[in-house]
């Protein structure tokens, strides 16, 4: 099979003789792997692979590493092999680890991209099967509907009122309608091929069917891939920022190394020595990391987020996240179940409760209160008997196939024990627009027939002349029909969509003209699309997390309100909270702006007036989420400052222009969202102040030795080692800390504030300060007691380590106190604070150990006074945090 130059030249049945496609059936699942192996995935060249290899070696790309190493191969040389093989291993060890933290937060960001990779419908074995649009192989059979995305380049056998947007490809802004049946000449330009449609571009209108005749390289989007084709990816803004802090500190820490060095040299110590100890120093004191860590602790954060049901496209999309002060949000299927439930009835002159949510037919009823069997109530069984066998919905493998309101009906019938079983239908009269209700004629095992309607209050009330009573028929006069009226509103106030139930019992059938004839009014059967109930949880936790939910729906005011205020959305089922599709038109800019403070309902709107009232909100200086689903609902999510598609019911239109799909269609996972993306920026913040503030004090301990003519504080294996347990293991267990008690209750994070707050700063170089405070007088006490210079070395050196531990679970917030986080919330960090105290005392006693990386033992006393020490720590620092915050 080769497949033909000018697709667009040849009629469809030529084409699939040559593709060898079955026109109805399509292609095989077992065809479809074979071709799938033989040209390739469905998707446009990219840059290859993060290769390990390139990875690991990456790790020794900065130049300090690289002096570093060849410092070490000239000590190596001149004699000193022992200490140059020592910083050899070091470097290595801490380039595993840079790398295993750098391929973790790489394969996390692909996992994230297969999962958010666009999907296609082709027609297999004859029948639809939706499947990912990179499995789309030359041959298959499209399926194309309004807000997809074209998988493939294919030619259309099939089109309905088909446009197509072709702007991604050609830069034609004018959608372009579609036309099957044409045959065209070879030299038609691309932007003409009407009977064409292109991989990339979007659906806008109508429906189609198309033979796949490209894919991957060989579509008209594949041929342009290289002037994109290594393009690097784009690094969030924070990223940026901190990869301009870390130079920064860098080079200041350079300097300061720099010149510590110079000095040892002037104060006799070999230049050898002093150069390997300054370049240790600085490549224990450079947070040349940072970027990388940033990297790391979204990836794992957009990882937990996609377990969460959010799957994040754009990793600035995170950072937005913990801004967020508003989210703009769909009702249906968002707030609510998108599951129709049958919730009152009325029948027989008394109201009757129906318990039980969504598509499972389990649920009471009751009247006043008290339980009850429907089955025992005449008028409550023939009402649900009508609903059930005046309907149209199959089941098939424990699913629902139909109208969700007719759902509802089944739903309510079923958890009533009613069956369809021993009724056979004999006629039916569908339902129309004009007549508004529909008709059914049954007949019972006992021979006798049956006529059911359902349909809209009026309409039934019209074709009947009786109403059913507990004590048996009656006339419906036309007082009794105003009541029926009157409760038909009470029901709608609550929000209840309203559909009236009837029936005729004869001996013998009638024509269907006859049918819809001197009716019995039964009952009326009022339902409604039931909240979330995790939906409830959820707004709360937003507005004690300072975010304002507003709901934009194209249902009616009156529902809305009613869902709202069961949501807890609203204090009260007051109109001033809604703004309907017709006010927004009537309102100036102005006059909505002043409107917008209170409103919490948008009803009746549509996808532009969604546009609109995002662009007021960010008017306003608020950081919008806004969720959408629909081809016109695109422009509103890009221009949302975070757009939210929906996984289950959304175009892949609306899906591209959005930030973060959701899988589940559920405002609760929004919410979950926004507090994973505040989750890692406070993470973010927690290593960035244990990191900084512990390689300050590391700064400050070793320039005020030299200062104060004492001996080399820590020898450049010391400073190398401290830099392998600190940067490395307690930044991954600080990346996955739990999120912090206050984390939901606080107000959003300005976006135009940094990482690096005043009082964040404040906060690292106190706490840089007090470890200096403790940490050298404590070397100065250890040479004054007599103790030898290794020794007085080993004591400072493990006081780094045991420090460090403090250090961390102190960071563990900015503003809560250590003693009201749980210290087992975090295992990883309780995992990592073990085996820094266990390396640190091999280190400390094992006499092979102690020659390589130069250390002496220590009386044992000496852990009683560093844990006193690090304890001392947390004190003063937990005063320093309240005095700052």
């Amino acid at each position: 099979m080769r497949p033909p130059k000018v697709p667009y030249s040849l009629p469809p049945t030529d084409l699939f003789k040559i593709f060898e496609t079955d026109p109805v059936r399509g292609l095989s699942f077992e065809e479809a792997q074979r071709r799938l192996a033989q040209f390739g995935p469905n998707e446009i060249e990219t840059a290859p692979p993060l290769s390990p290899f390139k990875l690991f070696l990456s790790q020794f790309a900065n130049l300090l590493i690289v002096i570093l190493l060849i410092a070490a191969g000239v000590s190596f040389f001149v004699g000193d092999a022992l200490e140059a093989v020592v910083i050899l291993l070091i470097v290595l060890a801490c380039a595993v680890l840079g790398f295993v933290q750098e391929w973790k937060a790489d394969q996390a960001l692909q996992a994230l991209k297969r999962m958010a990779a666009p999907e296609a419908v082709v027609w297999r074995e004859g029948r639809p099967k939706k499947i990912p649009a990179r499995e789309v192989v030359p041959g298959d059979i499209l399926l194309l509907a309004a807000g997809d995305k074209v998988a493939a380049d294919a030619r259309l056998f099939e089109s309905i009122n088909l446009k197509v947007d072709e702007a991604a490809l050609t830069g034609e802004s004018v959608a372009v309608t579609k036309e099957a049946e044409v045959i065209l000449p070879e030299d038609t330009p691309l932007p003409e091929r009407k009977n064409m449609v292109f991989a990339g571009t979007t659906v806008l209108n109508g429906r189609g069917r198309a033979l796949v005749v490209a894919t991957g390289k060989a579509t008209e989007f594949g041929k342009i891939a290289g002037l994109i084709k290594g393009v690097e990816a784009e690094r969030t803004p924070l990223e940026r920022r901190l990869a301009v802090i870390g130079r920064w500190l860098g080079g200041l820490s350079l300097v300061l190394a720099a010149v510590a060095a110079g000095v040892g040299v002037l104060r006799g110590y070999p230049w050898l020595e002093m150069f390997i100890w300054g370049v240790s120093l600085a490549v224990a004191a450079v947070p040349e990391s940072l970027p990388a860590v940033v990297t790391g602790a979204l990836a794992i954060g957009v990882s937990r987020m996609a377990r969460r049901n959010a799957i994040v496209k754009r990793l600035p999309a995170v950072e937005t996240l913990g801004s967020t002060t508003v989210i703009c949000t769909d009702k249906t299927g968002t707030l609510t179940k998108n599951e129709m439930t049958v919730r009152k009835i009325w029948a027989g002159g008394s109201f009757f409760e129906v318990t039980g949510t969504g598509f499972v037919p389990q649920g009471e009823f009751l009247r006043e209160g008290r339980l009850i069997d429907p089955q025992k109530t005449e008028a409550l069984r023939l009402t649900l008997l009508a609903g059930l066998l005046c309907n149209d919905v199959e089941i098939e493998e424990g699913k629902f196939i139909g109208d969700p309101t007719e759902v509802a009906l089944l739903v309510a019938a079923l958890k009533a024990r009613l069956t369809k079983s021993g009724f056979v239908r004999v006629a039916e009269i569908p339902f129309d627009s004009s007549r508004k209700r529909m008709s059914v004629l049954v007949k019972d095992q006992a021979g006798d027939y049956w006529v059911f309607t359902k349909g809209s209050v009026e309409s039934v009330l019209s074709a009947c002349s009786r109403y059913l009573t507990p004590e048996g028929e009656r006339p419906l006069t036309s007082t009794l029909k105003e009541e029926i009226l009157k409760v038909t509103e009470q029901m709608a106030e609550e929000a209840l969509r309203v559909l009236a139930f009837a029936y005729r019992r004869m001996s013998s059938p009638v024509p269907p003209e006859e049918m819809e004839k001197d009716l019995v009014l039964v009952g009326l059967q009022g339902m409604i699309d039931p909240p979330r109930p995790e939906a409830k949880a959820a707004i709360k936790e937003c507005f004690e997390a300072g975010i304002r939910v507003i709901m934009i729906t194209g249902d009616h005011a009156k529902t809305a309100l009613a869902i709202a205020y069961e949501l807890g959305l609203v204090p009260e089922k007051d109109v001033e909270y809604v703004i309907t599709a017709k006010e927004l038109d009537r309102l100036s800019d102005e006059e909505l702006l002043a409107r917008l403070k209170k409103t919490a309902i948008f009803a009746r709107v549509s996808p532009e007036h969604k546009l609109r009232i995002v662009k007021l909100l960010k008017k306003e200086k608020e950081i919008v989420a806004m969720t959408g689903d629909g081809v016109n609902d695109a422009p509103a999510l890009k221009m949302a400052d975070i757009g939210v598609a929906m996984g289950v019911t959304g175009t892949e239109v609306a899906k591209e222009a959005a930030d973060i799909i959701l899988a589940d269609d559920n405002f609760a996972t929004i919410v979950a969202a926004v507090e994973e993306g505040r989750t890692i920026f406070d993470n973010i913040k927690k290593y960035l102040l244990f990191l900084l503030s512990f390689n300050l004090s590391e700064i400050l301990v070793l320039i005020a030795g030299f200062l104060a003519g004492l001996p080399l504080p820590l020898t450049a294996i010391h400073i190398l080692w401290i830099n392998l347990v600190t940067n490395g293991p307690p930044a991954l267990a600080l990346g996955v800390d739990p999120p912090a008690p206050d984390l939901m209750k606080r107000p959003p994070r300005p976006p135009e504030e940094g990482v690096f707050t005043k009082r964040l700063v404040m906060l690292l170089f106190s706490f840089a300060v007090l470890l200096f405070l403790i940490l050298f007088p404590l070397y100065a006490y250890a040479l004054k007691l007599g103790f030898l210079l290794r020794e007085a070395q080993t004591i400072l050196f493990s006081g780094f380590v045991i420090l460090a531990i403090a250090v961390a679970y102190v960071s563990r917030s900015e503003r809560i106190p250590i003693w009201k986080i749980s210290p087992f919330a975090n295992k990883w960090l309780n995992l990592c604070a073990l085996g820094m105290v266990i390396s640190q005392l091999l280190i400390v006693y094992v006499p092979f150990l102690n020659y390589y990386l130069q250390t002496a033992p220590i009386p044992y006393y000496w852990w009683f006074l560093l844990t006193l020490c690090a304890l001392i720590y947390i004190l003063p620092a937990e005063l320093l945090r309240k005095l700052i915050y």
